[in-house]
């Protein structure tokens, strides 16, 4: 079952079990859509999982860094050695940002959720784990 988008009751056990005021890492894992899958009432213009994901990260990438956060590492994954059979990702993301009130208030800006549209529509499958940075 693919995973795009946090539920309500993800996004209150994130609020609950990452601790307030330090500074957080968020890794994602990304899998991309050959063909991004727009809504059929969408005005978006066909195009490849990856170039959606693109346009989802214009304005994310903004709104990262104007909640103080900072991408720390974008790699390209090759082979999964440790991972359930046939699991793939195409991509890892690692995320810093000041403390999880910032990208919670992140989440929150109408301009980054629209621009989610185009997230949803790039991946095929997604992970996003709040991690703590080493001391």
């Amino acid at each position: 079952m693919p995973s795009l988008n946090p539920s309500r009751e993800q996004l209150a056990a994130f609020t609950e079990g990452m601790p307030a005021d330090t500074p957080i890492l968020m890794l994602n894992l990304l899998r991309y859509r050959e063909l991004a899958e727009y809504p059929v009432d969408s005005q978006c213009q066909p195009c490849s999982g990856r170039e959606a994901y693109r346009r989802y990260s214009r304005t994310a990438l903004a709104k990262v860094q104007g909640v103080g956060g900072q991408v720390e590492l974008l790699a390209a994954a090759q082979v999964a050695l440790i991972a359930p059979q046939g699991e793939q990702w195409d991509e890892l993301l690692l995320v810093r940002y000041p403390s999880k009130e910032a990208f919670l208030g992140m989440l929150a800006d109408p301009e980054y959720r629209a621009a989610t549209l185009h997230r949803t529509a790039a991946l095929a499958d997604s992970r996003l784990i709040g991690c703590l940075p080493p001391a």
